[in-house]
């Protein structure tokens, strides 16, 4: 049997956890489509509100703990100062080299 990898195999993907982890909004930005959008929970949200809240002004990060072999869905214990830790699911989508769209919520 073999291990289930922990780190995303697409670099889109791989970049906007590692931005993620770093608090680096800059790169986290950089790693998106300029037309990026995402559900949390099944609800379209505000992507730079809801960045802001849940990732960069709570320190959140994301401990990847599964990942699918094409690299665009995860499992991750997510923390951050709001919440606390849980275990979330996220699916990505990849157009040109960038995350467009990406789904989060409770796993």
């Amino acid at each position: 049997m073999t291990a289930h990898p922990t780190h995303p195999n697409d670099p889109a993907v791989a970049a906007f956890v590692a931005a993620v982890n770093a608090g680096d909004k800059d790169a986290f930005f950089a790693a998106l489509s300029d037309d990026a959008t995402l559900s949390d929970d099944g609800t379209d949200r505000d992507l730079a509100a809801w960045a802001e809240r849940e990732i960069f002004s709570s320190n959140g990060r994301m401990h990847v703990e599964d990942v699918s072999v094409d690299g665009r869905n995860l499992t991750a214990t997510y923390t951050n100062a709001t919440w606390g830790s849980m275990r979330t699911r996220w699916v990505f989508t990849v157009t040109d080299g960038r995350v467009s769209r990406f789904e989060t919520g409770q796993a």
